[in-house]
C-alpha cells in the first residue's frame, strides 16, 4: 500500500496532518477542517473521506481475489483489459456491405464482405454501409398496406409534391418512384448529412424541369418513357455535381393524370380531340383515294389525245406524201400512171364485192350455166335455191 491507514504524530494520510492542529481534530483531509467547524463532532456537513472510500474498495478487491491483490493480479487484470480492448477492433463485413475505416476521423481504407480486424477505439472506427441494396423513394405519394375488405392497396396522395406545370402552362398530376444505390461510400457518409431526404428533393426538381419542358397532351400518352430517361439522367447530373456517392438506377412514373377536379370536363376534351383525329383520318383516307383516281384519269385521257394528235398528224403527212410522190411519178408517165390509178382504185372498190367473170372468146353462144359446188356443200338449202334459179331462167 502507498500509504498507511494508521493515525499517528507524524501522518494521517499522505498529505500529513492539518496545519495548527493535532492528531485527533478535523480528520486526515487535504481540504483540512470543514469551514465554521470546531473540534469533536462539529454541526455542519463533512467533506468526504477519500482514504475511507480507498480502503473499502480495497477491501471489496481482496473479497474478490482470495489470494489477495498482488503485482501478479493486477498484472493479470491488466493483460484481460487490454485483450478485451484489442478485440474490440475486430469487425464483419456483410456480403451487401463495405466496410469504411477512419483513423482518428480520417478515411484510411475501403474493406471488402468478410471478418476484418481495425485499431480499437479511439484510434480507428469503421462505418458499414450497405452499397448493393436498393433503395426507394417515393414522390407525389406514399405506399400503405393494402385494404384487405376491397383487396387494393391505401396509397395517400400527396399535392405538394405530385402537382406540376407543363410547357403548355397546364397542371398534371404525377407521381412516380425513384431507386437508387450507394455509388460511392465514402461520399455517401462524409458529403451529404441527410441522403434519402437529398435524393427526394432533387429527384423532384428534376421532374418538374422535365415536365415544364413537356406539353400535357405528349406527358399523358406517348412521351411517358421520355420523361422517365430525361428526368434520369438530369437527376444523376445534379447528384454526381453534389458528389453524394449515389447512383439513379430507375426512375419510374407510377401516375400521370390530370388534376382530379378537372379530369371529368378533361376526359371530354380527349373525347373531342379523338373524335376530331378520327374524323380527320376518314377524310384524308377519302382524299387519298379520290385524287390519285382523278389523277389518273387525267393522265389517260391526256396520253389518249397525245396519241390521236400523233396519230392523225402521221395520216395526214403520209398521205400528203404518197400524194407527192404520185404526181411526181405521174408527171413523168401520165399513161402509165393513170392506168395504174384506175386499176388500184378499181381494186379498192371490188375488193369486197363478189364478182362473177365471164369470159366470152369469139363464136361462143352466151353464159354457159354453172352449178355453185362450194356453196352446195357448205349450205344444201342455199345450193337447192341456186338450182331452182337456174333451171328457171334455162326455161
Amino acid at each position: 500500500m502507498p500509504w498507511s491507514n494508521q493515525g499517528g504524530g507524524g501522518g494521517g494520510g499522505p498529505w500529513g496532518s492539518p496545519p495548527g492542529g493535532s492528531g485527533g481534530g478535523g480528520g486526515p483531509s487535504p481540504w483540512g477542517r470543514p469551514p465554521g467547524g470546531g473540534g469533536g463532532g462539529g454541526g455542519g456537513p463533512q467533506a468526504p473521506d477519500l482514504e475511507e472510500l480507498l480502503r473499502k474498495s480495497q477491501d471489496r478487491l481482496r473479497k474478490m481475489m482470495p489470494g489477495g491483490v498482488g503485482g501478479k493480479g493486477i498484472a493479470l487484470v491488466g493483460v484481460i483489459l487490454v485483450s478485451l480492448w484489442l478485440a474490440s477492433g475486430i469487425y464483419r463485413v456483410s456480403p451487401d456491405e463495405m466496410g469504411v475505416v477512419l483513423r482518428f476521423g480520417e478515411f484510411v481504407y475501403k474493406t471488402n464482405p468478410g471478418l476484418r480486424y481495425h485499431l480499437p477505439a479511439p484510434f480507428e472506427t469503421v462505418f458499414t454501409p450497405k452499397v448493393t441494396r436498393v433503395n426507394r423513394i417515393e414522390i407525389g405519394y406514399r405506399s400503405g398496406g393494402s385494404d384487405t375488405r376491397r383487396g387494393v392497396s391505401a396509397d395517400r396522395e400527396l399535392p405538394d409534391e405530385s402537382l406540376m406545370l407543363t410547357g403548355d402552362e397546364n397542371i398534371i398530376d404525377i407521381d412516380f418512384t425513384v431507386f437508387w444505390v450507394i455509388k460511392d461510400p465514402v461520399q455517401y457518409l462524409f458529403r451529404i448529412r441527410d441522403p434519402e431526404s437529398t435524393v427526394k428533393k432533387a429527384a423532384e426538381s428534376a421532374m418538374r424541369e422535365v415536365i415544364g419542358r413537356t406539353e400535357l397532351q405528349p406527358a399523358l400518352t406517348e412521351a411517358r418513357q421520355q420523361i422517365e430517361t430525361s428526368t434520369l439522367a438530369l437527376l444523376q447530373t445534379m447528384l454526381d455535381e453534389y458528389q453524394t456517392g449515389i447512383q439513379v438506377t430507375q426512375v419510374q412514373l407510377q401516375k400521370a393524370d390530370p388534376p382530379a377536379p378537372v379530369i371529368d370536363a378533361f376526359n371530354d376534351v380527349q373525347r373531342a380531340r379523338s373524335d376530331r383525329e378520327r374524323l380527320r383520318n376518314e377524310a384524308e383516307a377519302y382524299r387519298n383515294d379520290i385524287i390519285p383516281r382523278a389523277r389518273g384519269d387525267a393522265e389517260r385521257l391526256n396520253q389518249e389525245s397525245q396519241a390521236y394528235r400523233e396519230q392523225v398528224v402521221s395520216l395526214a403527212t403520209g398521205d400528203a406524201s404518197r400524194f407527192t410522190a404520185i404526181y411526181q411519178a405521174y408527171t413523168q408517165a401520165k399513161e402509165v400512171v393513170s392506168r395504174r390509178m384506175y386499176l388500184e382504185t378499181m381494186e379498192q372498190v371490188l375488193r369486197g364485192v363478189n364478182k362473177v367473170i365471164v369470159d366470152t372468146p369469139a363464136g361462143a353462144q352466151g353464159v354457159i350455166p354453172y352449178l355453185p359446188l362450194p356453196q352446195l356443200i357448205h349450205s344444201p338449202a342455199a345450193a337447192a335455191t341456186s338450182a331452182v334459179q337456174s333451171q328457171q331462167q334455162r326455161r
